[in-house]
């Protein structure tokens, strides 16, 4: 038997590769546009940056001598003798795989966001394209997506068809999910009468909404104080917190207050304008029957136009006007209905309260409304 030569010998123990093959190799090698392995073939493997990744990188960054990779062969003699690899179609391989098992699965996938398109957001799982469309970005509409490049991004694959190029993800079905949840420990949490703190959301012409942390509630304008808010856009801005009260909870509405009863004016109200007491006040509205003047936020009292002077007032705008501050005497007080009447009459004079005519409350109320 003859002895076998060194360079058959050394063919021998070199292994056989073929096209589509996935081998396992060692960096010799590395410059910017291309790396150089060791496959344990008689020739060694060339990658390039090009079948590295589909993003524009520098090899020099991400790959070093001494590194070892799992690659798939291209071709194993390009023309030159020289073993073409790649890497990015063998990731893009597996991460197909992963993906169908995310899919079917349900499973939650989290990944950069690598280009925003005009109908939506690209994410790359394992070189593995994911096309999440706009309207599956969020619950709600979003009308600049470029926010959303580079940032890490949570969703589920809900269609997987990759022969027609469609794997498509959805991040607004997680959004819909935790919000669900989020209102559910909400309303199992809150009570009418609670005091929570919540975030100004929107601020509106009627109202304002306000996070609660789960649902939004509506702070509307007649509840934002005892006194008058003409202007909610004036008073509250968007992300401000406040610490609201729990008025009303029906089904998934909340409607909230900030009139909180502690602070409510008219406690005290029978002891500050009581009958004779001589007052102070602006005139906050006018018609022609006479002037309501605000003793103090959420304290509006009635000055009759026949209680305005000694002398004939046809109506109030020709002798008063809106922010004028006037004195008066109280002539009568409903604590019940929250209902006050005064006289500057009565300090021009000296009539007592009595001696003051009768003025109707409820018929004056009748002819405001």
């Amino acid at each position: 038997m003859s002895e076998l030569s060194f360079e058959q010998m050394l063919e021998g123990s070199l292994k056989t590769i073929r096209n589509g093959e996935v081998v396992e190799g060692t960096v010799i090698d590395v410059k910017e546009d291309e790396a150089i392995l060791n496959i344990g073939y008689k020739s060694d493997g060339i990658l390039t940056k090009n079948e590295y990744s589909n993003s524009p990188i520098d090899l020099t960054t991400v790959i070093h001598v001494g590194d070892t990779m799992e690659v798939k062969v291209l071709k194993v003699n390009d023309g030159e003798g020289q073993v073409l690899l790649t890497y990015k179609r063998l990731a893009a391989e597996k991460g197909s795989k992963r993906l169908k098992e995310a899919f079917e699965n349900e499973e939650v996938l989290t990944a950069p966001v690598t280009q925003v398109l005009d109908g939506g957001l690209s994410v790359v799982v394992d070189e593995s394209r994911v096309f999440i469309p706009a309207s599956l970005v969020s619950d709600t509409y979003e009308k600049n997506l470029a926010k959303y490049e580079g940032q890490e991004i949570s969703f589920v694959i809900t269609e997987f068809n990759p022969r027609r190029g469609r794997i498509i993800g959805n991040r607004k079905q997680l959004i819909v999910a935790e919000k669900a949840e989020k209102q559910k420990e909400l309303f199992e949490r809150i009570h009418v009468g609670d005091v929570v703190e919540g975030v100004v959301k929107n601020v509106t012409d009627f109202g304002a909404f306000v996070d609660l942390g789960g649902a939004d509630g509506l702070l509307h304008i007649s509840e934002m104080s005892w006194g008058r808010v003409e202007n909610p856009k004036k008073v509250f801005k968007v992300g401000e917190k406040l610490n609201v009260l729990i008025k009303d909870i029906r089904d998934t509405k909340i409607a909230l207050s900030l009139k909180f009863e502690d602070q409510n004016p008219w406690l005290y109200a029978a002891d500050k304008y009581a009958v004779g007491n001589v007052v102070t006040g602006k005139v906050a509205r006018m018609t022609d029957f006479g002037a309501f003047v605000e003793l103090e936020p959420g304290v509006d009292a009635l000055l009759h136009v026949s209680q305005i002077s000694r002398e004939h007032v046809e109506k109030p705008s020709d002798v008063l006007s809106i922010g004028q501050e006037i004195e008066a005497k109280v002539v009568d007080f409903n604590g019940e209905d929250k209902k006050i009447s005064l006289s500057m009459k009565a300090l021009q004079s000296n009539e007592t309260a009595g001696d003051v005519a009768d003025v109707d409350i409820d018929a004056v109320a009748a002819e405001e409304e």
